[in-house]
């Protein structure tokens, strides 16, 4: 990812705001799924997210001493959104686009991990890109899982129909 006119504080209020509406999304979906295997682990991904926005304030306040931090709407520098989407939307397709964001957040670690001279702040950002693959990784699994069930009730539709 092309970080060049981006300023280092750009660039961390956008992780900021990236990691809010993560935390928000998989909160919300974690709330609307009954697969409890499934909620665990849209939890799981809530609680990374927020873990990783406390760090990237850190950051901020260490990078940017007494001044105070004001996170953006949006972000700064152009992620996809990972937004909450409407009941009609197949699992499926929520889980692609979520994995969409958590690669997007991959190289967007990576790439603003080259911009630190701080070698603490590289090896956490770079540590982020790590995390954020294996999100996408969990999301993949669960994205073919939705999709076999997703097939399954096309293909037996009046499965759940009677006693």
């Amino acid at each position: 990812m092309d970080l060049d006119g981006y300023t280092l504080k750009d660039m961390l209020l956008t992780a900021v705001r990236a990691e809010i509406d993560s935390h928000a999304v998989y909160s919300a979906l974690a709330d609307m799924v009954g697969n409890a295997f499934l909620k665990d682990k849209l939890l799981y991904l809530a609680g990374e997210e927020e873990k990783h926005m406390q760090t990237v304030e850190k950051i901020y306040s260490e990078q940017f001493p007494g001044e105070e931090m004001t996170v953006p709407d949006l972000g700064i520098v152009p992620l996809p959104d990972l937004k909450m989407p409407d009941e009609s939307v197949p699992l499926s397709e929520v889980l692609g686009s979520a994995m969409d964001a958590e690669m997007a957040a991959h190289d967007f670690y990576t790439s603003m991990a080259g911009e630190f001279d701080n070698p603490s702040v590289k090896i956490t950002l770079t540590y982020f890109a790590a995390m954020e693959m294996g999100h996408y990784q969990l999301l993949e699994v669960e994205k073919e899982n939705a999709e076999r069930m997703e097939d399954y009730d096309d293909d037996f539709g009046m499965m759940h129909v009677g006693p």
